[in-house]
């Protein structure tokens, strides 16, 4: 038997829920540039370092599961240089909450929209590893 403890847990994938896949598949891999590497039905995965699984919630489905669409992921994608990359991003219609913001910690945020109302974020990391 294997020792749990010894196991470090790791990631291995991120679910987010949507009720329109076509559309979602077009702003994940078109407007993000995510790769898509396997489709299957109700799902769609995105290789991000870890999987990225954007699952259908059909339109018929318990006020549960449909309570999984349109809401904050805590998803944030590390990017270099995060006012270049809003920028690009909003040229393409995504719609951010406001523009990249300094945080305490030293580093900025910017949270975004999928077409599905769920929250993302973009995050530049400060480079010299410190904070302010």
């Amino acid at each position: 038997m294997a020792d749990v403890a010894a196991q470090r847990p790791a990631l291995s994938a991120l679910r987010i829920f949507v009720d329109d896949l076509a559309g979602a598949r077009d702003f994940y891999e078109d407007t993000l540039g995510l790769p898509l590497v396997w489709t299957a039905e109700g799902a769609l995965g995105f290789d991000v370092g870890v999987s990225l699984i954007v699952e259908s919630v059909p339109a018929d489905a318990d006020d549960d599961d449909r309570a999984l669409v349109g809401r904050f992921v805590g998803c944030s994608f590390a990017v270099d240089d995060i006012d270049a990359h809003y920028t690009e991003l909003a040229g393409r219609g995504v719609t951010f909450h406001g523009p990249p913001a300094h945080q305490q910690w030293g580093g900025h945020l910017a949270h975004f929209d999928d077409p599905a109302g769920n929250v993302l974020t973009l995050v530049q990391y400060p480079r010299d590893g410190t904070q302010d």
